[in-house]
């Protein structure tokens, strides 16, 4: 289940409108979360656990969409500093990569989660905000706060973190990344994501 509530919530990350005005960081997630779980009830492939094609159909959904160069370098922390321009544009691609193999299985344990919608708190000049819903799980489970910590950007509003029952996936990964930098210097840590010998707990109920 730890699972299923990731890859839900790394794959619900919000996309903006395409019309002239953004639309609020709250609508997005709602559109979007509508358009992903409609592919997850209804793919084929899934029905037959076959979940490359359908990580492949939502990443065209919501790729554009993650702020994938602020979550790598909160998930790298300090060190982001210190490697090159081309250290940080490998570590984006391969931290994105590392997410996609990690949580693409558990795509299999989808049994029709619905997601709920708690207010949002905003004010008008608000830079970032806070986005929160709950996962309500079939068989009686407690329900799993899910929150989106989003940005404004010039091309609307994008997800940089993502809160799980009150644990941070960047904060998570970091301390695991800042003991292999430690080890094996910036350089290790993308050759150990890149070839997925990194073991991360995700820490997820």
């Amino acid at each position: 289940m730890k699972k299923i509530l990731l890859i839900l919530s790394l794959l619900l990350t919000p996309v903006f409108a395409t019309a002239t005005e953004p639309m609020a960081p709250d609508e997005l997630v709602r559109a979007l979360t509508d358009e992903v779980l409609e592919v997850l009830r209804t793919d084929d492939h899934l029905a037959q656990g076959e979940t490359e094609p359908v990580v492949r159909a939502i990443e065209k959904l919501v790729l554009p969409h993650f702020n994938l160069r602020r979550m790598t370098a909160l998930a790298v922390g300090r060190d982001w500093r210190d490697a090159t321009p081309e250290q940080q544009e490998r570590l984006v691609d391969a931290f994105y990569e590392m997410l996609v193999r990690t949580y693409s299985n558990a795509l299999t344990e989808y049994r029709d989660q619905r997601v709920d919608f708690r207010p949002l708190r905003m004010s008008p000049d608000d830079r970032s905000v806070r986005v929160q819903t709950l996962i309500i799980q079939t068989g009686g489970a407690q329900p799993v706060a899910v929150d989106y910590m989003m940005g404004k950007t010039e091309g609307g509003w994008k997800a940089f973190d993502v809160v799980i029952a009150g644990v941070s996936l960047v904060t998570n990964y970091r301390s695991t990344f800042q003991r292999e930098i430690r080890a094996n210097g910036i350089e290790g840590l993308i050759k150990s994501l890149e070839t997925n010998e990194i073991p991360v707990d995700t820490g997820t109920p």
